[in-house]
């Protein structure tokens, strides 16, 4: 790892520098979450609360910040908080979902009870279901100009789909009762294949919003998404180091987890030490394929040595 003025001199940030400057944004994407989630008093009261319950709890928001960066890496755009907080309510409502029992049947999300826990099974499903067809509400009422709000639209269905966020998550279900007939080279593949699509495409999908709503060129959207590619396998990796190793105080969720249920981890499958050199490569490459956007994107950069540096 760099050393903290070395990083400095590159243009990056260590982690704990990353997370105080980001401080504010992160503000913002959660007070205008908190006004999103305000609902007419045709909604129940007791579906309100499981919205705001999943949405609303401590978050790292990396995914709105990803919009919001992107957008400011190519000029800015008006609408790109309403994006942010759109691409937010999809990866709450498959978390929601996600941690459900018929799933992969979590207690505790962000610190705190998950949602079905703490409000039962069914509504749980149904605050998901509100939070996933928001998304689409807001982006089609609060981005501008109409073009740009549909094109928005078909970006981030896409990425939620059948054939990346919710196949991805088929794929790793199908994982757990798979017999160890595969060699490892074939694990590996199949392994990036199913984190490509459940965490990945909603990382490139955020930075694709982004570039949308700031009107950005093509060769901007073609780095931004080639970057959103390595971030997001780098992500997954750390996410699997930090299951592998850390304590469940600092994840907000059970430690440990994907090892004992049996499932095929970057730790378990390429060892610790090459899972880490496996994230740093990854990272990288998603900083060399923002060089070109200079120093606009000195935050993405930052971004970037976050994941890798986290401890939670």
């Amino acid at each position: 790892m760099a050393s903290s003025s070395a990083a400095a001199s590159a243009g990056f940030l260590d982690a704990l520098d990353f997370l105080e400057r980001a401080a504010p944004m992160r503000t913002r994407i959660e007070a205008a979450l908190e006004v999103y989630s305000r609902y007419d008093a045709d909604c129940p009261i007791v579906l309100r609360d499981a919205i705001r319950h999943s949405l609303l709890a401590p978050a790292k928001r990396l995914r709105p910040m990803l919009v919001l960066m992107a957008a400011e890496s190519c000029g800015g755009g008006p609408s790109a908080m309403a994006a942010a907080c759109a691409v937010e309510m999809v990866h709450t409502y498959s978390l929601i979902h996600d941690d459900l029992p018929a799933m992969d049947d979590d207690e505790l999300r962000r610190g705190i009870p998950t949602c079905h826990v703490k409000y039962g099974e069914a509504t749980a499903i149904l605050a998901g279901d509100a939070l996933l067809t928001q998304a689409f509400e807001l982006l089609a009422t609060e981005v501008r100009p109409l073009e740009v709000a549909a094109r928005c639209c078909a970006e981030l269905g896409r990425a939620a789909g059948a054939s990346r966020l919710v196949g991805g998550q088929s794929d790793d279900l199908a994982a757990e009762s798979r017999g160890g007939s595969e060699s490892p080279e074939e694990s590996l593949a199949r392994l990036e294949a199913i984190h490509r699509r459940k965490t990945g495409a909603l990382f490139v999908a955020s930075l694709r919003l982004g570039a949308l709503v700031a009107d950005a060129p093509e060769p901007f959207d073609a780095a931004l998404a080639a970057y959103g590619r390595a971030l997001g396998l780098a992500f997954q990796i750390a996410d699997d180091l930090l299951d592998h190793e850390g304590n469940a105080a600092a994840l907000g969720k059970r430690a440990r987890k994907d090892g004992d249920r049996g499932k095929l981890t970057f730790p378990a499958l390429l060892g610790v030490e090459s899972s880490r050199r496996r994230a740093a490569a990854l990272i990288d490459e998603a900083v060399g394929s923002i060089e070109s956007l200079g120093p606009q994107a000195v935050s993405l950069r930052a971004l970037a040595r976050y994941v890798l540096d986290r401890t939670h």
